[in-house]
C-alpha cells in the first residue's frame, strides 16, 4: 500500500466520484495504487478498476478511510448521515475530509465527522472531460500544505476558486446547476434551428460549437459578454432582432430567477438533512 500520507479515499464511485479519480490519476498528481475506493455498487466498483487499473477497492467505506490521508465524500446527501456515522471512528488524527456533498455545511459535517478538518468542495459535472469548476471553502486552522495539495488535486479537472462557505449555495446555484440552464439553452437554440428550416443534427451541431466557442471566447480575452453581444450586434441586423425578443420573453430575468430558486433549494435541502 502507499504510504499514508499520500493515499486518497474515495467514498463513492459515481460519475463524480469517478471524475475526480481520472483526473488525479491522468493528469500524474495521484498513482492509481493510491486511490482507496468504496462504493456499494458493483457496477460502479468494476467501471472504476477497469477504467484506471491499479486502483484498490474495499468493501467498507471504514476500510478505505482507515488506509488514507485525504478522504472523499462523493455520496448523496440523503446517504450522509449513514456514511459519516460509519467512517467516524475510522478517521485518524491527521485525516483530511473533503465533501462534496451539495448543500451540508461544515458544522454538520464536523459534528457528525468529530473533526474540524473538513474541506467543502462544490465541482461541476464537466469534471467528467477536465473542463469543470470547483469552488473550495477551507477551514482556517487547515494547514497550507493540505491547502495547496487539494487544490493542485481539482485543479486536473478544471478550473478552481476558493471562496468563503457562506457562498457555496450561491455557487451550487450558478456552477453546480448551470449545466442544466447551458443544456436547455443548447436545446432550444437547435429547435429553433430546426424551426428555421436546418436539419436537426446540423442544428445541434451549430448550436453546441456556438456556445462552446462563444465560452471559450469570453474565458481567453477577458472581455465581458455585453461587449461580446454588442460587437455581433449590428444596427438593424438579425442579431438585435433575436436579442430583442429574448429580452421581451424575459429570458435574462428568467436565468437570474432560477439561479436564486436553485440557491434556495440547496439552503432548504441542507436544513431538511441538518
Amino acid at each position: 500500500m502507499t504510504p499514508f500520507e499520500d493515499s486518497i479515499a474515495l467514498i463513492g464511485a459515481g460519475q463524480m466520484g469517478q471524475a475526480l479519480a481520472h483526473g488525479f490519476c491522468n493528469s500524474g498528481e495521484c498513482d492509481p495504487t493510491a486511490v482507496i475506493a468504496y462504493d456499494p455498487s458493483l457496477a460502479a466498483q468494476k467501471n472504476l478498476q477497469n477504467s484506471i487499473p491499479g486502483v484498490r477497492l474495499t468493501k467498507t467505506p471504514s476500510e478505505a478511510t482507515r488506509a488514507a490521508r485525504y478522504v472523499i465524500l462523493a455520496v448523496k446527501p440523503q446517504h450522509a448521515a449513514s456514511v459519516c456515522h460509519e467512517i467516524q471512528p475510522a478517521l485518524q488524527d491527521g485525516t483530511i475530509v473533503i465533501s462534496i456533498i451539495a448543500g451540508l455545511p461544515t458544522t454538520w459535517l464536523s459534528a457528525k465527522l468529530k473533526t474540524s478538518h473538513v474541506v467543502r468542495v462544490m465541482p461541476n459535472t464537466p469534471c467528467l472531460i477536465g473542463q469543470g469548476v470547483s469552488a473550495i471553502s477551507t477551514p482556517p486552522e487547515l494547514d497550507p500544505k493540505d491547502s495547496e495539495t487539494i487544490q493542485r488535486l481539482f485543479s486536473t479537472v478544471g478550473v478552481v476558486h476558493n471562496v468563503p462557505e457562506s457562498l457555496l449555495d450561491a455557487v451550487t446555484a450558478v456552477s453546480g446547476s448551470g449545466p442544466g440552464y447551458v443544456a436547455l439553452l443548447i436545446d432550444a437554440l437547435a429547435d429553433g434551428g430546426v424551426q428555421a428550416g436546418l436539419p436537426r443534427q446540423l442544428a445541434l451541431d451549430l448550436a453546441v460549437q456556438t456556445f462552446a466557442g462563444t465560452a471559450t471566447l469570453i474565458a481567453d480575452t477577458g472581455d465581458h459578454p455585453a461587449v461580446v453581444k454588442d460587437r455581433v450586434s449590428s444596427p438593424g441586423g438579425t442579431t438585435v432582432a433575436g436579442l430583442s425578443v429574448l429580452e421581451r420573453k424575459g429570458v435574462r430575468g428568467a436565468l437570474a430567477d432560477a439561479v436564486a430558486a436553485a440557491a434556495d433549494r440547496s439552503a432548504a435541502l441542507a436544513r431538511s438533512i441538518t
